[in-house]
């Protein structure tokens, strides 16, 4: 299972030392202060519902700027499917019903995989090691925020978001691409009923983040509905734009 994506696959068991226990869960509720700066570290959220192409767009966006991809909804199937999570049952049960897991859950988790990533060496070739060490604290979050409180407490314990990259595609649209892919991913929430509970849950629950971020003057809007070729252009003209990256 896929942890996280930058310049190759990562594998579970890089992570062992990184699983998340109840005593984590505690101390980020009780945390107020970031851990990361925003000086330091760079962090996108990557919004969408389900189906509009995020995981494809991010992929394109890791190969071209360097960022490292965490994809929210790969960590959570990772912790449930490791033999002696302590949160399995409850992660398994959320997706399942289509539901939103527990926000403490799933910010433990992509704070491990940031700062897995932040750990490891960086290989310096052409570019001068302060380049480097720039692009391996850029962080692309995939299906994060889902709830407008998890966008608060993320930026509140962990590092404030430089913006939000929307994906804006119609439900039947998505609907169809989705149902496709589960002819084949053997993903458990790919089936019509699941699908349409995830719709409910983003509609009534994420399109709120995006309207936060949106007032704030934080988000990049794409539209989805084209091949992801003409979504990838419209994407990377806004990304430079804001990021102002060559």
């Amino acid at each position: 299972m896929k942890l996280f994506q930058q310049t190759k696959q990562a594998k579970p068991s890089q992570a062992k030392d990184k699983d998340i226990k109840m005593s984590t869960i505690d101390n980020l509720k009780d945390r107020t202060t970031p851990v990361f700066s925003p000086d330091d570290v760079t962090v996108i959220f990557v919004l969408g519902g389900p189906g509009a192409g995020k995981g494809t767009q991010c992929e394109r966006l890791v190969a071209r700027y360097g960022f490292a991809h965490l994809s929210a909804g790969d960590l959570l199937r990772a912790e449930q499917n490791r033999p002696d999570s302590e949160f399995g049952e409850l992660i398994r049960h959320h997706i399942r019903n289509g539901l939103i897991v527990p926000m403490e859950v799933t910010i433990a988790l992509l704070e491990a995989a940031m700062r897995q990533v932040l750990d490891e060496p960086t290989a310096v070739t052409s570019t001068s090691s302060h380049d480097a060490g720039r692009k391996k604290g850029r962080f692309l979050i995939d299906g994060f925020p889902r709830k407008l409180d998890q966008a608060v407490k993320f930026e509140e314990a962990v590092v404030p978001a430089r913006f939000v990259l929307f994906y804006d595609c119609p439900e039947d649209e998505m609907e169809r691409r989705l149902l496709e892919r589960g002819k084949t991913s053997g993903r458990e929430d790919d089936n019509a009923d699941s699908i349409r509970k995830r719709f409910r849950t983003f509609v009534e629950t994420s399109m709120p983040v995006v309207d936060y971020f949106e007032k704030q003057d934080r988000v990049v809007k794409v539209d989805a509905r084209p091949d992801p070729d003409q979504v990838f252009e419209a994407t990377r003209k806004e990304f430079e734009k804001r990021l102002q990256l060559p």
